[in-house]
């Protein structure tokens, strides 16, 4: 039993069960030719005797049986690999008990624990962890590859004993040097007495030989039994495979005789139908291909016909088409060999009669007479233009007429300058010869109505532009929705077709039960969609093709080149003009798409080209500072002349255009500077010469008041029946009266015209509100000056400056501030939100105005204090009563009250008497704390009683001072 350890595979005991593990995984590790598969398996043939299970030689030399049983029982006892031996060997054997039975302690051993371990692994634990690491960083080899290895190499030991000679390829005896080599002459020879001894050397050389062969013939048989499995197995299926051969042969030998008969019976005929009718189509070919050369040999003929009627776009599809045929289904034709030059170099000549011929159009269109007619010239014909420029890619056309509105602008100056001087009388031509100075010599009236003839025609200029350029964008347009179209199509008929085919693909068969083949099948199916083809291809373009309609109608008759063939689809422009466009327009979208910009934006430079010309125009008419010298009608005049047009033409194109409207805007600044100017100097004049007398009030004036009541700020149109009314003594505003002078009222129309003006230029309101707001200003710095500061003396002439004159100056400041509200909110209506912080100034003038208000009112308890104060120290308690200071005192009082009552509102005079009262009583007081009076009901109290007795009488008495609270208690010093 231990000899058989060697012999067979199969593993001894539990302890060197790997070592014969490792052993068969290393040999087939090491095996270096695998079995070969069965090429023809054995087939069952029902007989119950060949499924036997007793072992075979060749399959089973290497696996393990029941048969090794006989010679090592311990392994197949201790064998690892067998389910439940267990209950399967020993229980069968020993009885249940020999598994389930517990071995009793002992008690001679002591009871081993987990902690009796702890100080050794405490010691040994930092050399378990250098050993792991040792472990992982070079691991052992296994034991038995090392054994494997000594195996092999000492059978490669072995076969180096062999001669390297009898491994070479080309080993042959033949050779001489060879056969030396092997069998030297040496070992051979019988000379010299010496036959023991060779005979000695060839049994040697005999048993050397043939003990290579052993050591061949070891390794060959090793080889042999490790491939011994496959070659028994490829020798018992040889049989098998020569039987299969032969019954093939034979089957293959009658579908042979089958095939032939059904070829004499059912194909002969069909495959001659076939080829006959394969020949009518290459007749009918041929035919169509004579007609194509003879229809292209009419080409140039036709483009020449084409070009002298400008039908552009036809001789470009032709020559595509001729190109296209040329390329596909004349190509490598001798006598066509220079027709594609010719071709091109036509097309190059078509590219610049169209360049020419635009360019003549557009000067045509744009230097027509300048009528209320918009319509667009021969619209057909610049269809046809731009079709033709956009087929070549000439994408640059709409340069030539951006080039042709700059000069028919500059023309259309001329003309309107030279028919309105041809018109006038008074301006020599001969003798001055340019057009500048001649329009310098006509007055305001003459230039304004020209300079409306250049914008009307300006205006129709540009609404004829837009109408042209309209028709040319819906053009690119409707390409580009084409394409758009086009591709979508494209997208769509992709996937009908890949559907198609699937559909094709599962009706394909071989050959149908009508006998039909699969060319007959595919041609029923795709008969109706080129037919239809052929028939749309035919009515497409009849210029290109003339010949189609003799062209035979069955399908095969239809070229190769069908498919690609230009494709048409008919549109309408906004004109109402039809087009049809081809597919063949090679242009993307994004190209479509700029070209359309451009000529949007070209609309937009008409716009500025007009609006530039316009600029120069009117700045040759103001070099001469004229347009500064226009009055205020006048100057509004023009500038609602060029708003107008700014707005015209901003409606026309869709865009703003800044050149003129900045030109409007500098000489607005300039008309604002002259007008605030004159302005102010006339309001200097006024004040200068005012003599700050109440003035009367025309009527004018007064419906003016009335009509800002309204709300209407603006000034009353003149009248041209002046009714007659008597002047007033007041100004009526909102029921008050107010008492002006005559500068108030001139004010008050200055004012108006300054909103009036906003009205009219309203780019103007921001300049117009500073302006204004200085006006103001001035006009209350200078009153200021004249009457508080008593400039009127010297500047007009007065002799002083009575109480009349600044009562009627307190309340013409009390007018302004009554409309300063009134003029904000017009300015606030048509200023911007973010303008609205110049409206700081109204605020400032108002708070100047209150200030200069209350300084005149000061002024005048200020003339009353003096008075007091120079009357009552003198003043002396005795009789008689009243006393003379106080008739006096009444008397100034008096007076005080006659010159202001009419001037002033009842409301302000009472006001001002308590103030003047106030000063009164402080003076009084003062003086009897002077004189030791007391209010001790003496004789002295009594006669100062009867005088403030007199002196409340007397002003009580005055008109609008009955209920004055004069409160004269307080003239007595109170008790302590």
């Amino acid at each position: 039993m231990a000899s058989s350890h060697s012999s067979s595979p199969v593993p001894q005991s539990n302890s060197i069960d790997a070592f014969f593990k490792k052993e068969m995984d290393s040999a087939k590790r090491f095996q270096p030719v695998q079995s070969l598969p069965d090429v023809c398996p054995k087939e069952p043939t029902g007989d119950p005797n060949s499924l036997c299970d007793s072992p075979s030689l060749v399959a089973d030399q290497h696996r393990w049986t029941i048969f090794h049983s006989k010679v090592n029982l311990p392994a197949a006892l201790n064998d690892p690999r067998l389910a439940k031996r267990e209950s399967d060997f020993f229980t069968k054997t020993w009885g249940q008990d020999f598994v389930d039975t517990e071995v009793t302690p002992s008690f001679y051993l002591p009871q081993i624990n987990k902690e009796l371990f702890a100080p050794y692994q405490q010691d040994i634990t930092q050399r378990e962890k250098i050993h792991e690491r040792c472990k992982n960083i070079c691991p052992p080899k296994d034991t038995f590859d090392r054994t494997l290895l000594h195996i092999h190499d000492k059978s490669r030991t072995d076969l180096e004993q062999v001669p390297k000679i009898f491994m070479k390829p080309d080993f042959a005896l033949e050779d001489s040097l060879t056969f030396n080599a092997v069998l030297p002459w040496s070992h051979f020879s019988t000379a010299g007495g010496k036959g023991n001894r060779d005979a000695a050397s060839s049994k040697l050389l005999q048993e050397k030989l043939s003990h290579y062969l052993d050591i061949v013939e070891v390794n060959i048989a090793h080889q042999i039994s490790l491939r011994s499995e496959a070659f028994f197995h490829a020798m018992t299926s040889q049989h098998e495979l020569q039987d299969y051969l032969r019954k093939t042969s034979h089957a293959v030998k009658m579908l042979r005789d089958k095939i032939s008969q059904i070829d004499k019976v059912m194909c002969e005929g069909s495959l001659r139908v076939l080829r006959l009718s394969l020949t009518r189509n290459n007749c009918i070919k041929a035919y169509n291909k004579l007609k194509l050369m003879a229809t292209v040999h009419q080409t140039q003929p036709t483009v020449q016909l084409l070009l002298s009627t400008s039908e552009f776009v036809g001789a470009l599809d032709l020559i595509a088409t001729t190109q296209e045929v040329l390329q596909q289904e004349l190509q490598g034709i001798h006598s066509f060999r220079h027709l594609g030059s010719q071709l091109c170099e036509l097309e190059k000549l078509i590219d610049k009669m169209m360049i020419a011929e635009f360019s003549t159009y557009a000067h045509t269109d744009l230097n027509r007479p300048l009528e209320d007619d918009c319509q667009i010239l021969e619209e057909e014909r610049l269809i046809s233009l731009v079709f033709g420029l956009l087929k070549q890619r000439k994408l640059n056309f709409y340069e030539i007429y951006g080039d042709e509105m700059i000069i028919t602008a500059k023309n259309i100056i001329k003309q309107c300058v030279v028919s309105t001087v041809s018109q006038i009388e008074e301006i020599d031509i001969e003798v001055v010869i340019k057009l500048a100075d001649q329009m310098r010599m006509m007055n305001f009236p003459q230039w304004f109505d020209l300079l409306k003839s250049v914008f009307s025609k300006f205006t129709i200029f540009l609404k004829r532009i837009k109408a042209t350029l309209n028709v040319i964008r819906s053009v690119v347009l409707l390409v580009l929705d084409k394409n758009q179209k086009t591709r979508e199509q494209e997208e769509t008929s992709l996937q009908k077709n890949s559907t198609k085919d699937n559909i094709v693909d599962t009706e394909v068969a071989y050959l149908t039960h009508d006998g039909m083949f699969i060319s007959d099948a595919f041609g029923e199916r795709e008969i109706p969609s080129v037919a239809v083809d052929t028939t749309s291809q035919r009515n497409v373009s009849p210029n290109s093709e003339p010949s189609n309609s003799d062209s035979v109608s069955e399908p095969e008759c239809t070229t190769d080149s069908s498919s690609s063939k230009e494709q048409t689809s008919s549109s309408v422009t906004p004109g109402g003009v039809e087009i049809i466009i081809s597919d063949d327009m090679k242009l993307t979208d994004l190209e479509l798409g700029k070209l359309a910009n451009n000529i949007q934006e070209l609309l937009y430079s008409a716009s500025d080209i007009c609006h530039d010309r316009s600029v120069k125009f009117l700045m040759a008419r103001a070099k001469d500072g004229f347009l500064e010298k226009l009055n205020s009608n006048e100057f509004v005049a023009l500038s609602r002349l060029m708003e107008g047009f700014i707005l015209d033409t901003e409606q026309i194109c869709g865009r703003k255009s800044m050149s003129l409207r900045g030109a409007l805007q500098s000489q607005a600044n300039r008309f604002v500077n002259r007008f605030h100017e004159e302005r102010k100097t006339k309001l200097s004049l006024l004040l200068d010469n005012e003599r700050w007398k109440q003035a009367e009030v025309p009527a004018e004036f007064q419906d003016l008041v009335d009509s800002v009541a309204e709300g209407k700020i603006t000034l009353p149109e003149k009248k041209a029946v002046a009714e007659e009314r008597k002047p007033a003594d007041f100004l009526i505003v909102e029921g008050q009266k107010y008492a002006v002078v005559g500068t108030v009222l001139l004010l008050i129309r200055i004012i108006l015209e300054y909103c009036q003006c906003v009205d009219n230029i309203p780019s103007i309101t921001t300049d117009m509100l500073t302006r204004l707001s200085d006006l103001l200003k001035y006009f209350n710095s200078r009153s200021c000056q004249l009457v508080l500061g008593a400039g009127a003396l010297q500047v007009v002439g007065l002799k002083t400056i009575t109480t009349k004159n600044l009562a009627l100056s307190s309340r013409c400041l009390q007018l302004i501030v009554h409309y300063i509200p009134t003029i904000r909110a017009h300015f606030e209506a048509r200023l911007q939100h973010k303008q609205f912080s110049v409206l700081r100034h109204f605020d400032h003038i108002t708070k100047d105005y209150h200030d200069h208000i209350a300084e005149i009112s000061a002024k005048l308890v200020a003339i009353m204090d003096s008075l007091f104060d120079k009357l009552l120290s003198k003043y002396e308690v005795k009789a008689p009563v009243p006393s003379a200071c106080f008739r006096n005192i009444c008397k100034q009082m008096a007076k005080m009250h006659e010159a202001i009552y009419d001037l002033i509102p009842e409301e302000q005079t009472q006001m001002l008497f308590l103030r003047i009262n106030a000063s009164y009583k402080l003076h009084l007081k003062r003086q009897l704390a002077h004189l030791n009076v007391v209010n001790d009901g003496g004789p002295q109290n009594g006669l100062v009683t009867s005088d403030v007795a007199f002196y409340t009488g007397n002003l009580q008495a005055l008109k609008g001072l009955k209920n004055l609270d004069l409160n004269m208690a307080e003239i007595w010093e109170q008790k302590r």
